[in-house]
């Protein structure tokens, strides 16, 4: 879907977990002086500023195309994913360091049944919200949404493996699992970060389309275009949920323009069926000047003139 604004709900809903979850776990901590339950509670509240960040993306990126930003301001979404995962990442430098003090200073854990239960209600408030963001950013192609929910569900990775620390500690007696499990978790949470990262940086570097998309886009032109008609140049990038496609028809230099344009329109109506929300850009030429040929590249080669066959 093109309108953005109807995603900023499901911001709020981040938000208002993030508080939610991070109050109760700071409380866990309190009663049960679990490093793994700090470790936890000090994630939720990243999650509060991810939630924040999130939401300016998305209020952002719902505004309309004006004259400075003539193909919308989707991108900014890129922006605010790689901040949640920069985030992921450092929760998961925090957790390692807490992590390794403890097991350097063990400290007995109190409280524990409450801490347990704690954690067990804040890491369903967490996953109902991650699965409904995952699902709403996916279906709707906003990484800014699908990153924040990926980072709440880092953070029921988190709770979980307090769950198990925690009641291993208690039927072991074992101190030490406490800050094991925390460094299992931290390892675990950085490798997610490193994910929306790299999925950030290749979004922000015009990255083609996915190959399928790629490849249901080539069918189209090949069917289309017939023994008359040729095509090359087949660009295309993804900004958040928008996709723009360009290419070059080659068509005989004797074809009246009608001809042309409805052959164009026919490509350009089927991409847009396969292709949801894509923006695309066709240049029609004609199939017997050698200048034609010369422009498969992104820049043009004004010095090579000769044909190049396809």
């Amino acid at each position: 879907m093109n309108d953005r604004s109807s995603l900023i709900k499901y911001a709020w809903l981040s938000l208002g977990a993030a508080v939610l979850t991070m109050g109760l776990k700071a409380v866990g901590y309190l009663l049960t002086q679990s490093v793994g339950l700090l470790s936890d509670a000090l994630e939720s509240g990243i999650n509060l500023v991810a939630a924040f960040t999130a939401l300016t993306a998305l209020h952002i990126s719902a505004q309309p195309p004006d004259e400075d930003h003539a193909y919308g301001n989707q991108k900014v979404e890129y922006l605010s994913s790689g901040a949640e995962g920069g985030l992921i990442s450092l929760a998961a430098i925090a957790i390692a360091v807490m992590a390794i003090q403890r097991l350097l200073n063990p400290q007995p854990i109190d409280h524990l049944s409450l801490g347990l239960l704690i954690s067990a209600a804040a890491s369903v408030i967490n996953l109902v919200t991650a699965l409904i963001l995952i699902r709403v950013g996916r279906r709707e192609r906003s990484i800014a949404l699908e990153a924040d929910g990926q980072h709440l569900m880092s953070d029921v990775w988190t709770s979980l493996g307090v769950l198990i620390g925690l009641g291993a500690v208690g039927i072991t007696g074992w101190q030490i699992l406490d800050p094991l499990v925390a460094l299992i978790v931290a390892g675990w949470i950085g490798f997610n970060g490193f994910k929306i990262l790299k999925r950030s940086a290749l979004g922000l570097i015009d990255t083609a389309l996915p190959e399928q998309d790629v490849a249901a886009i080539r069918a189209i032109l090949e069917r289309n275009c017939g023994s008359k008609t040729k095509h090359h140049a087949l660009r295309t990038r993804q900004a958040g949920s928008r996709s723009f496609i360009s290419m070059h028809i080659q068509a005989p230099g004797d074809w009246s323009i009608q001809e042309g344009h409805d052959l164009l329109e026919t490509i350009e109506r089927e991409i847009r069926e396969v292709i949801p929300s894509a923006t695309v850009f066709t240049h029609i030429e004609p199939l017997e000047d050698p200048s034609s040929w010369i422009d498969q590249e992104l820049d043009r080669d004004i010095i090579n003139d000769h044909p190049q066959s396809t």
